[in-house]
């Protein structure tokens, strides 16, 4: 029987944050090895459970090897990634003969002491697996493709939705060409173009316009005689390092020619509907006057504090216009482990005055400050059975508070932990109905619209300012390549 390792090393990198990713940030969201992995992921929506079904469905032995991921946030500190480098590389040789390796990197992962950290740990794996050891995984769509990736690795494929609701299928995907690879049907050959363009995040839906008509571009070379595979990577802006960008990867049956020149052909189509890709941005005042008029709950993405980029989860630039317009009924979400102290210490039912969210700095607004009612404190771990961006089905925000002004314009739920907006149980599970509200402001861009847009049929991305503001121009890089478009918009390019 085959024995298949796998591996996952999964974290978003924002290295506009002043924060650091420690060891510990991935102690608290997770770090597994051996049969961990294998149980933990048993009932996710996500790769990792999508390489044991695919395995299992071949009758070849899938061997749990490692599994960390970590929320998005700031570089890796050098001593965490070493760490878990290490960990990774010593459960790794404990276990033996293998006859390939299933990774599931993110693609935007980003240590202090190697930028290309996704590169550099699956060239260490190469390394120790030798050259032909079969090395096959997933990508985040918002990863930075590197060269070292591709090189590293047999086969790459990507998520091909986002919001991310296919990413058990891509696992799937992946323990397929596997199988196929090991039994000797297939020889996978990958190949990748790397246009110098950002395709802006405002326009990173892929059931929408402009971006849509290029991923039914992809859709049709993946129908190419000789292609295994075929993804977009549409790159994640927030992480200064010159991978950063969107790309093209293409994988064939042995014909790396055709790989290389199918992939440049999504290169260039990428490139010539560049500036459709650029991203429109609406202001905080001129999405408050849009959302007068139309029907409700209007969903406003905060995208300049979008948690699932890394953000401080409290900015108050929407908090504050919705209360000072008076809109109707709002929902915000904060990040505030010292509000939830303050109601909790009054307890459920008492009056509070408080100052909420703004503690980060001036890009992210100053604290709402106002009496609330405390309406709830408590344990903030809900579950979601439904597919949702990220595979993810158990989350904890820590000790949660819910408060509410006392005229019931704005209620705030208060979290000990940044927590994405992913599911609409983190209202429900908490006796909040989101068709209460005449505004629910997700903290996101893409992301959420798997869980609100059942309850909202308007949804409106709002360019706040912050660490991962949607007007990237504004944001002081220092390491992205150059020329690149937008930021140079006379770049030209020639392959």
């Amino acid at each position: 029987m085959p024995r298949v390792g796998i591996i996952a090393l999964i974290q978003e990198s924002n290295t506009f944050l002043p924060g650091i990713t420690t060891f510990e940030h991935f102690r608290q969201d997770l770090l597994l090895t051996g049969e961990q992995v294998r149980s933990h992921f048993a009932d996710a929506h996500h790769e990792v459970r999508g390489f044991f079904d695919g395995l299992a469905r071949a009758n070849f032995e899938a061997v749990p090897i490692f599994a960390a991921r970590a929320l998005p946030f700031g570089a890796i500190e050098p001593a965490a990634f070493d760490s878990l480098l290490k960990l990774m590389l010593d459960e790794l040789e404990s276990v033996g003969r293998l006859d390939g390796l299933l990774v599931a990197p993110h693609g935007a992962t980003v240590a202090q002491s190697h930028p290309d950290a996704d590169g550099y740990w699956l060239a260490k794996v190469r390394q120790f697996a030798g050259p032909q050891l079969p090395i096959i995984g997933t990508l985040d769509p918002h990863g930075n493709l590197s060269v070292d990736m591709v090189n590293a690795t047999d086969a790459l494929t990507a998520y091909r939705t986002n919001p991310h609701i296919d990413q058990e299928q891509r696992g799937l995907e992946a323990a397929e060409l596997m199988v196929r690879t090991l039994r000797g049907q297939v020889s996978p050959v990958q190949a990748a173009c790397f246009p110098p363009m950002l395709i802006n995040i405002e326009r990173q839906c892929t059931s929408e316009p402009p971006l849509d008509q290029l991923v039914a571009a992809f859709e049709e070379v993946r129908g190419h005689a000789g292609v295994l595979s075929a993804s977009l990577l549409l790159g994640f802006p927030y992480s200064d390092v010159d991978e950063m960008g969107a790309s093209a990867l293409v994988v064939t049956d042995g014909n790396l020619p055709l790989a290389k020149s199918l992939a440049d052909q999504l290169g260039e189509a990428m490139w010539s509907g560049r500036e459709g890709l650029a991203g429109t941005f609406i202001s905080v005042e001129d999405a408050v006057a849009q959302a007068r008029g139309l029907p409700g709950p209007v969903c406003m993405l905060d995208m300049g504090d979008n948690v699932g980029g890394g953000s401080p989860a409290n900015g108050t630039w929407l908090a504050h216009a919705l209360y000072r317009h008076q809109l109707g009924p709002s929902f915000i979400c904060l990040y505030d482990p010292a509000a939830v102290t303050q109601a909790e210490s009054v307890g459920v039912g008492s009056r509070v005055r408080l100052a909420v969210g703004g503690q980060t700095d001036d890009l992210h607004g100053t604290p709402f400050v106002a009496e609330f009612l405390v309406k709830f404190v408590g344990d903030g771990r809900f579950s979601e059975d439904q597919v949702r961006h990220g595979g993810i089905t158990e989350f904890n925000q820590g000790r949660t508070a819910i408060v509410e002004t006392g005229d019931g314009l704005l209620t705030v739920m208060l979290t000990t932990r940044r927590t994405p907006p992913f599911s609409l149980r983190q209202l429900t599970a908490f006796g909040l109905d989101p068709l209460a509200f005449r505004v629910l402001v997700a903290k996101g861009v893409n992301a959420p619209l798997a869980a609100y847009q059942p309850v909202c049929p308007t949804i409106l991305r709002v360019n706040t300012r912050g660490v991962t503001m949607a007007d990237v121009t504004q944001l002081p890089y220092h390491h992205r390549r150059r020329p690149m478009y937008p930021f140079e918009v006379k770049t030209t390019w020639q392959r």
